[in-house]
């Protein structure tokens, strides 16, 4: 065992914190996050010095300094992705380990696998597909052998009497089909903390039975293969709290969903192995399709509530990024399995319901704000909280650098260049115009936005197999202009649909918390035109005033007006089913899961025809409670405390023992 008091004294050494890691080989750390980070700041600063250069070419007003302020910050956001997906690119070309930097190597596999709990909260979820997924998860799972090693729970925060009558009866009906299952089905009596309570209360009743438990969404779906290479990859590293996978998004049928899916196979892998190059054992958690170390978890991830009233005050609603701090500063590493396969869950089907999503998230991701500054953090944990606040707030930032640069434009063409701003001036003061910096700035602004793409589709092209699950490579070319195209139309839309969001939890309306739309609904125009509105008008006004004092310069705003412009049939047309199965049907928009389905997707499809109505003969079992006594605990954490104070030193790391249920 190792005192890990150092991970939290040396707060700012990056090379102390990760150089005792266990099992993970981590070559220069602090090295290439120095050359990393500072290659994200020699690109915003070289970049800002070119938009400062054109801006102030015939002086630099406070409205063009405005503007050169929220360039700056956006293209600081845009350069982190940028050499992400450049460190992602070398890394799968050269088929290297991102944080060893050597050959991947497999893992052994334990003999025998501690107990290991395989967690579902749910709200509002339609039973028939939750226990569709279950049932696909454990035959994946009792394919290898390894079926007895772990144990099902449905967590259930239904308020719906009908709906949870429904649930338990589908349960009862998994069990008499699945003779013998471990899987069992739990309904809280009232949902204190949502989704992050559910799961705590998971721990305080059952967590001390379980070394790991595997966090599913209701949409999730993980293969037997890929739970036993995470438990396995948690057995070899004692000192690794959680391990995050990467979710392959599967199942969906309409233009926009197939369009998120193709992106999604195309560009993730690259981006996640980039990540991983930089975090390193300071990951991020995604709040689904990960392992947790329990007992890690319990001692250090109890949520704590917001001082102040919400949207930014009271419960965590982003509690996942939390969770991950707070077990980075408790000297637990998180780490991301980049390479691992076998992982999906499914996304909303039209633009409207994935915008209604991101506005959850907007709302708790903003309250990270508050938690920046909570006192012994990681660096990196904190960039995470930034990153995902950030996310939200530069389409604020996006839209307000336009609306200032439209301004300033119009202010332009209304007064005209003074040619004798000065008394007893000779000769007028021409107007300069840096067209070489104009088309440099341009320039290297698309090279960041497009070139991430590029990358992609190389990887993509370059390996016979990989081609072949996207459908081939002309296919493939094909499928990646057309969504690329789609990308750049929908862009305005989600900056004006966000930009509204983060206006209305600045203003203190906070998000009712509703189950999400999970199914395969096309958009009526009515619908469209009542959320899509307040953008579409926008885009007309916002054409109509620059057409109107600065014709000259509404073709420099085109691709943003003609996604405002177009935001009805958009929606529209890419909430239809039926051309998304066209697309299917002529090989565009394919991504391997479709080409070459794994076996856990074939038998989500199959328990979803079957419906679940196979024999009878177990006899019904109620959910098995824990002793008062044997009841954990969560202490909820402190984060709100002065910098100048320590943290409270963290116990000595170690696998934790644990006693099993008989």
């Amino acid at each position: 065992m190792m005192d890990t008091t150092h991970f939290l004294t040396e707060r700012w050494s990056v090379a102390a914190r990760i150089r005792d890691l266990a099992v993970i080989e981590t070559p220069r750390p602090g090295l290439r996050r120095t050359g990393f980070f500072g290659l994200v700041g020699l690109t915003t600063i070289a970049a800002t010095f070119v938009m400062a250069e054109v801006l102030s070419a015939n002086g630099m007003s406070l409205l063009e300094a405005a503007v050169l302020i929220l360039f700056a910050v956006n293209l600081a956001w845009i350069a982190l992705s940028f050499w992400t997906a450049m460190a992602g690119f070398v890394l799968r070309l050269f088929d290297r380990d991102p944080v060893s930097l050597r050959r991947r190597k497999c893992v052994p596999r334990p003999t025998s696998f501690p107990r290991t709990a395989i967690v579902m909260p749910v709200f509002q979820e339609d039973p028939a597909r939750v226990f569709a997924g279950l049932e696909a998860i454990y035959r994946s799972l009792a394919a290898t052998g390894q079926l007895e090693d772990f144990d099902f729970f449905v967590l259930s925060d239904t308020r719906d009497e009908g709906l949870a009558e429904a649930e338990r009866a589908a349960w009862r009906d998994f069990s008499r089909r699945m003779d013998g299952a471990r899987v069992f089905y739990r309904r809280r009596r009232d949902n204190t903390g949502r989704k992050a309570g559910n799961i705590a209360d998971f721990c305080r009743r059952w967590g001390r039975h379980y070394p790991y438990m595997i966090v599913l969404d209701a949409d999730s779906l993980m293969s037997g293969e890929t739970i036993l290479e995470l438990v396995s990859r948690m057995e070899a590293n004692p000192r690794m709290g959680l391990l995050q996978t990467q979710p392959v998004p599967v199942n969906r049928e309409t233009l926009f969903a197939r369009f998120i899916q193709f992106a999604s196979r195309l560009y993730g892998p690259m981006l996640a192995s980039g990540a991983s190059f930089w975090q390193l054992g300071e990951g991020n958690f995604w709040g689904h399709n990960a392992i947790i170390r329990t007992q890690a978890f319990m001692a250090h991830c109890g949520l704590p509530e917001l001082p102040g009233r919400p949207p930014l005050g009271g419960q965590i609603l982003s509690h996942d990024f939390v969770e991950a701090a707070l077990l980075r500063r408790a000297g637990w590493h998180v780490c991301f399995a980049d390479d691992l396969e076998g992982s999906y869950e499914e996304v909303p089907t039209n633009l409207i319901d994935y915008a209604q999503r991101d506005r959850r998230w907007c709302q708790g991701n903003l309250q990270h704000l508050k938690l920046v500054s909570a006192s012994g953090l990681h660096p990196l944990s904190r960039l995470h909280l930034l990153c995902g606040a950030q996310a939200y707030l530069a389409s604020l930032f996006w839209l307000a650098m336009l609306v200032l640069t439209t301004v300033a434009i119009i202010a332009h063409a209304l007064s005209g260049h003074a040619y004798f701003p000065f008394d007893y001036q000779l000769h007028p003061i021409w107007p300069v115009f840096k067209s070489a910096e104009i088309h440099l700035l341009l320039t290297v602004t698309m090279a960041l936005l497009w070139l991430p793409k590029l990358w992609g589709l190389a990887l993509a092209l370059v390996r016979a197999e990989a081609r072949r699950g996207f459908g081939g490579a002309g296919r493939l070319l094909l499928s990646a202009g057309c969504e690329a195209l789609f990308s750049v139309l929908i862009a305005p839309l989600m900056m004006v649909f966000h930009t509204r969001f983060v206006v209305s939890v600045l203003a203190g309306w906070s998000v009712q918390w509703s189950a999400q739309a999970r199914d395969e609904r096309g958009l009526a125009l009515g619908e469209a035109a009542r959320r899509l509105g307040p953008s579409v008008l926008l885009g007309l006004a916002w054409g109509a005033v620059l057409w109107w004092f600065a014709p000259n310069f509404i073709w420099w705003f085109v691709p943003i007006l003609a996604g405002l412009w177009l935001g009805f049939p958009l929606a529209l047309w890419s909430s239809r089913s039926d051309l998304g199965i066209r697309a299917r049907t002529r090989g565009l928009l394919l991504t391997p899961e479709e080409t070459a389905p794994p076996p856990v997707l074939e038998g989500l499809r199959a328990a979803l025809r079957k419906g679940g109505s196979e024999g009878v003969g177990l006899a019904e079992r109620e959910f098995p409670e824990v002793p008062d006594d044997l009841i954990g605990q969560m202490p909820t954490q402190i984060l709100e405390r002065p910098w100048s104070q320590p943290p409270r030193t963290p116990r000595r790391i170690g696998a934790p023992k644990v006693s099993t249920p008989a």
